[in-house]
């Protein structure tokens, strides 16, 4: 059995796939209900009600979709020119460590401007934390999968020793957290007295100007040809090391903004569980929205809406929210193989 590209895939099985993947996802998620011993019914119920059901659900379900909006978005970028960053929570932590030490006092600057310096300096550093393992990349052909995937536990640890250190608030009962940012360097709510905040409007800034770079600019002309073929891509005289250079400052700069997002609009300080694996299913938002930026919106509203819908359902039946994340995996796995499906016939030989 091998694998041959369609010359032209067509449109009804560009739909169809995608739809045979959500219907084997809830077929799959169902058997694991019922062996939970509850109803598939009732439990999809709930989860759409907790996740939608309320003006309360909503928010916090665009709350929480908005730092999988950034790392959805970096992880697209960076898949679509083959540069597989998979570091993405090392680029959200680094990019709240930068957030911390600027906006608790050391920058004394109104909000008009300290905001963009902070938005500017937490981008910079995660572009410079993904730097290192494209360069590795280009010039020694290191695997970025592993340099990028052990850079989270090097960064993780590096928190850790910086808020039982130098960052750690000494009015925090020994608690290791750091200093509150300060009220200009906080991003207001979009409702008063709710969660939700400007960081969420700048998710989707992101997101727009995304599209436009990779659909309208030359860059993502390059970055497309440079993840379709960089030998062909090289041949044309595209500047493949200069892309892939490009896209992983461009990677990094998004997946930053999550940890910036969390730590002005959010939480206020920095704590090592600011993110519960934030980065991580940003590669599944954005292989679920195929690497479209504007797709990976809606991937990361659907991805948010499971999770907290799963939190509601399972305080209702008993059934453990575990089983949000087993609804995520299986609904990459299955939007995977559509899309291969889509693109691709299977030859029996």
């Amino acid at each position: 059995m091998r694998l041959e590209p369609k010359k032209s895939p067509s449109l009804a099985g560009t739909i169809l796939y995608p739809l045979g993947a959500i219907v084997a996802t809830l077929v799959v998620t169902s058997l694991l209900v019922l062996i939970a011993g509850a109803s598939p019914f009732n439990v999809f119920y709930l989860v759409f009600k907790g996740a939608a059901g309320s003006q309360f659900a909503m928010i916090e379900t665009l709350t929480r979709a908005t730092p999988l909006i950034f790392t959805g978005l970096a992880i697209a970028v960076a898949f679509r020119a083959r540069l597989w960053n998979i570091g993405a929570e090392a680029q959200l932590y680094i990019g709240a460590v930068t957030t911390v030490v600027l906006g608790t006092g050391a920058l004394p600057l109104p909000a008009p401007i300290l905001a963009p310096i902070l938005i500017a300096a937490a981008m910079l550093a995660g572009a410079l934390l993904l730097l290192g393992p494209a360069f590795l990349k280009i010039r020694f052909g290191v695997d970025e999968v592993v340099t990028t995937l052990l850079l989270n536990f090097i960064v993780l640890l590096f928190v850790s020793m910086l808020l039982e250190g130098v960052l750690k608030d000494p009015m925090g009962l020994g608690w290791p957290q750091s200093q509150r940012v300060i009220a200009d360097a906080q991003l207001p709510r979009l409702i008063a007295g709710k969660r939700l905040h400007y960081g969420f409007v700048l998710a989707l800034a992101a997101a727009a100007l995304t599209w436009f770079i990779v659909k309208k600019s030359v860059l993502g002309y390059e970055m497309r040809a440079v993840g379709h073929n960089p030998q062909a891509a090289g041949f044309a005289g595209i500047p493949v090391r200069a892309v892939l250079i490009k896209t992983a400052l461009l990677s990094g700069g998004l997946a930053a903004l999550a940890g910036y997002s969390e730590v002005a609009g959010l939480k206020g300080s920095l704590t090592l569980d600011l993110s519960p694996g934030f980065g991580y299913t940003g590669i599944v938002v954005a292989m679920l929205a195929m690497l479209n930026p504007l797709g990976v919106v809606a991937s990361a509203i659907f991805v948010a809406g499971i999770f907290v819908g799963a939190d509601a359902m399972s305080r209702a039946t008993g059934v453990p929210s575990y089983i949000a994340q087993v609804m995520v995996a299986v609904a990459l796995l299955t939007m995977v193989t559509a899309i291969m499906l889509s693109r691709y016939r299977l030859r029996w030989k």
